[in-house]
């Protein structure tokens, strides 16, 4: 097979785990004086965006056809 399939394979799986998998996110808020620091982080999970999920999907769809055809 085409390496233009393997990569379409990917991106669709990758959209597929767009909609399930949340995207982790780390913040860091704090104040130094000197040598002393008072800080605070933050984690949060954030899934992608539809619209970027489903871009992946169609793509790596259109790709995989592509790369299926001589």
């Amino acid at each position: 097979m085409k390496p233009l399939f393997w990569v379409g394979a990917v991106l669709l799986v990758a959209g597929i785990l767009s909609f399930i998998v949340p995207v982790p996110q780390r913040e860091t808020h704090g104040v130094k004086l000197g040598d002393a620091s008072v800080g605070i982080t933050t984690k949060s999970e954030q899934k992608l965006s539809p619209v970027v999920g489903g871009i992946l999907c169609a793509v790596g769809a259109v790709m995989m056809i592509a790369g299926t055809r001589k």
